[in-house]
């Protein structure tokens, strides 16, 4: 019996039942890995929402000022002069 009658049978098992579930395997694994970040993604993350709230922070004291000084800074002009021609 030459060599390639006898891995014939064992070949076409590999390449039918352990190939395919290897496969399978080896990629469910690398897109459970790619889900989550990393602690350097994280930390950026961090960086950046403690960044949107202190400018956050920043706009509402803004408008609270404008508010305060120009109470109609809100609206448009073409509205602002409308509302003075109609008064």
């Amino acid at each position: 019996m030459e060599f390639w009658q006898f891995m014939f049978v064992p070949t076409i098992l590999f390449m039918v039942i352990v190939a395919p579930v290897w496969i399978s395997m080896h990629y469910r694994s690398v897109n459970r890995s790619a889900k989550g970040l990393s602690a350097e993604d994280r930390e950026t993350v961090e960086q950046m929402l403690e960044t949107v709230d202190k400018l956050t922070e920043r706009i509402e004291t803004l408008e609270r000022l404008l508010d305060a000084d120009h109470g109609g800074w809100r609206q448009p002009s073409g509205q602002e002069q409308h509302r003075e021609v109609n008064s």
